[in-house]
Formats: structure tokens, sequence, C-alpha cells
């Protein structure tokens, strides 16, 4: 069945105009154009358009949106990974509303709120330095960075990069449940795409380094359990089509 482009607005609660957006920017195609110029769209167009809703509530920018969903077809995968991302920020919004409700009860009791009450869930910024601070080690042995204070500004740029991440990981795991070679063209593209988008994001990482990061994930433990908690043979896989990987690109 196919819908027109007026059909999909209504259904998604899109305006026709961000739809034609989508259209001319390459993010949503429809599945063909009538010979009367009208745009109709499938299943598949809907599923595709639910998944960059999600990453809208997420406030990834449709640049970023659109580079993700071009080298990450897997829609179980990407609606797992959604799903995570979403719980997260369900969770701290629930932290930020209790905190709003102790602060109406506090004025309508006539009491001065615990200070150390007022700002929970804001913390965003907090959590990130945290988290790369316990990190260190592993961006050191990844990109050569250290930690750092994050910045207001930087907070997006790191969650985009949380993102891709996770999803380079999901679209690896679904590649090896799949029986795909470690050497597979799909394998490749994934790790050439991660590269990239690493490197325009300020990481410098070399096939070399990332070489070097995956033979590190096999011989540390914390890293080994994670991925291969993910899938079994994870880390195998990946360090097996990064060596691969290295030897067709030099």
């Amino acid at each position: 069945m196919l819908y027109t482009i007026k059909e999909v607005s209504e259904l998604s609660n899109i305006t026709i105009k961000t739809l034609h957006h989508y259209h001319k920017i390459g993010l949503l195609l429809p599945s063909k154009v009538s010979e009367a110029g009208y745009r109709l769209y499938g299943m598949k167009e809907l599923e595709r358009l639910q998944e960059i809703l999600f990453y809208r509530e997420l406030n990834i920018s449709l640049d970023q949106i659109k580079e993700m969903m071009e080298h990450h077809s897997d829609r179980l995968s990407i609606l797992s990974q959604q799903e995570e991302l979403l719980l997260s920020r369900k969770h701290r919004l629930d932290t930020i509303i209790q905190t709003l409700r102790k602060s109406i009860a506090c004025i309508k009791e006539g009491e001065t709120m615990d200070n150390r009450e007022m700002f929970k869930g804001f913390e965003n910024e907090e959590e990130w330095n945290k988290a790369l601070t316990e990190q260190n080690q592993y961006l050191k042995e990844s990109y050569g960075m250290e930690s750092h204070e994050v910045a207001p500004t930087d907070v997006k740029d790191l969650n985009e990069q949380a993102v891709e991440a996770m999803t380079f990981m999901n679209e690896m795991a679904s590649s090896l449940r799949e029986g795909l070679k470690h050497n597979d063209e799909k394998t490749r593209n994934l790790i050439r795409c991660h590269l990239e988008f690493m490197n325009k994001h300020g990481h410098k990482a070399s096939i070399e380094d990332f070489v070097a990061q995956t033979r590190f994930f096999l011989s540390d433990d914390f890293h080994l359990k994670m991925l291969e908690s993910q899938q079994t043979g994870l880390a195998y896989y990946l360090s097996a089509a990064a060596e691969s990987f290295a030897a067709t690109n030099q």
C-alpha cells in the first residue's frame, strides 16, 4: 500500500513542508513519484520516518541522522539503540520533574529547599566529565586523547559521538550474527565510515590506531567482557575485521 504525502503528514503529525525538506536533502525519499508528480510512500519509508523522528527526539541534527542512516540500515539495531538512549533521557527528565515538584512543595510549605536537592537532574556536563575521567585510559589507547572538562557546547557533540559509537558496535554485532565474514564488504564499509566520523569530529584515528584499539580490547578484561556480553565473539570479530581492513587499505 502506498500513501500520499498528505496521508503521511496526517499519520506522523509532520508537516508536508518538513517532508518536502526531508526529500530535498535526501533524508527520506518517496517510494515512487506518480505520473501526476505526487510523492508516494510505502511501509519501508514509514519505518524510516519513524527512525528519523526517534533520532530527532534525541536532538540529533538532520545532517548527522542522514549520515548515520546511510551507513547503518539494520532497523532492529537502530531501534534498540534508540530505546536505550531515550530511556536514559527519560530517567534524567523524571529526576528533573521530581526536583521541580520538590521545589514547588517547599514554596507552598514555606520551607527552604535543601541545596543538595535543588540541582538533581541537571548533571549532564558532570556526568560526561565523570565518564571521561573514568575512561581516560581507554581514550589514550584509542585516540591518544586526555580526559578534559566538558564545556556546555561540547555536550551535544559528545552525545552524537556516543550514538555513532553505539550504532557502529550494534552493526558489527549484527554482521557477526548474520554470519558475514570479517572481511565482508559491509564490515569494511562500517569501519571506513566509523573512522571517517571520528576524524570528522576531531579524533585523529588512523587505520593503524583502529587496529591497535581492537587489539587493546582483546587484552583488556573490561572491554573484552563488555563486547562479549553484547555478542559472543564480537571482540575477536572486530579485531579480525580491523586487521583485514588495514591489509586492504595499505
